[in-house]
């Protein structure tokens, strides 16, 4: 078995695939996790979180049918 890996989404995203990736690994809905950014960029620090995973992790393969 394939070990489990933090990958942004290439299907699930709506900037950059992060959060999509995050839910995905954590098997919870991408929804939770976007409003949880939102709500650390705007009391925190979650939008340079964002960024930094942004250029970190790496993109799913697309495959092609």
């Amino acid at each position: 078995m394939e070990p489990k890996r933090l990958l942004r989404s290439s299907v699930d995203r709506v900037i950059a695939g992060v959060c999509g990736g995050v839910a995905a690994y954590f098997v919870i809905d991408p929804v939770v996790v976007r409003i949880l950014f939102v709500l650390t960029a705007i009391f925190g620090a979650g939008f340079i979180v964002y960024l930094v995973l942004w250029i970190m992790m790496p993109e799913t393969p697309q495959t092609f049918q």
